[in-house]
């Protein structure tokens, strides 16, 4: 077994610095550094949770292939970045507050979710738990509320 401690950083590539830092910056994050985003170095930037970003451009293609969860076409990579929050309903009002609509939202067994976008439309899970998280993990993939998981 790999000895894995966390997650160190989320990589995103964006086509609009100034667009994508805003938006991560009305979530919270704070950037730490900016080397050289048009030379393709990261902005790095940390949530006060710890979660870090690095958003990396610029991008240099159409965004005609984006990994989304909910379109017909499934290319393989990673599909999305989930957050716990502690309140699913506090972070409903924060996102209806700051003009970020939800693409989605499902609940399976004590685990409730919304998605949104990012401006380049990379999906953003916001989890919220009302019981043990590790309970929510295992289980029926066919339930009910699960099948609504786009």
């Amino acid at each position: 077994m790999l000895d894995i401690e966390r997650v160190d950083h989320i990589g995103i590539r964006v086509s609009n610095r100034a667009v994508s830092v805003a938006f991560y910056e009305r979530l919270g994050f704070k950037t730490l550094s900016d080397t050289g985003f048009e030379k393709g170095h990261p902005i790095i930037m940390q949530h006060p949770c710890g979660v870090v970003l690095n958003l990396l451009g610029p991008s240099n293609t159409p965004n005609d292939s984006n990994i989304l969860m909910d379109v017909d076409k499934k290319y393989p990579g990673i599909t999305h970045v989930s957050f716990k929050v502690a309140s699913l309903d506090g972070a409903k009002r924060f996102l209806a507050v700051h003009g970020i609509p939800l693409s989605g939202q499902f609940s399976f067994k004590d685990l409730r979710a919304v998605f949104i976008r990012d401006p380049d439309r990379n999906v953003i899970e916001l989890d919220a738990y009302a019981g043990d998280e590790p309970e929510t993990r295992a289980g029926d993939p066919d339930d009910d509320g699960y099948r609504a998981h786009p």
